[in-house]
């Protein structure tokens, strides 16, 4: 079971929803309303990966654009399309 969490930081840095495993592994999504991403959209996503270390699993930034990006060291840009297109398992 996934538990959902938010994080803000007392320096302002925050990432929109955290997904946490019963083993303590952690994705971490931020949610963009634009049509491109930049590496400044990843700050709050980087932020909590140095403080979780080992825990923090992997980092997206969900858009409005059309493609995957890699962002390097477990960071990606999905297209919020995607949660759409994915066909349900």
């Amino acid at each position: 079971m996934a538990r959902l969490h938010h994080y803000r930081d007392g320096d302002g840095y925050q990432v929109d929803a955290i997904l946490e495993d019963n083993a303590g592994r952690v994705v971490a999504i931020e949610v963009k309303a634009a049509e491109t991403i930049r590496t400044d959209d990843f700050r709050g996503l980087r932020v909590l990966q140095r403080r979780l270390g080992d825990h923090f699993h992997a980092g997206f930034v969900a858009y409005c654009g059309d493609r995957q990006l890699p962002f390097g060291d477990g960071m990606s840009g999905v297209p919020i399309s995607a949660l759409w297109t994915t066909p349900p398992v």
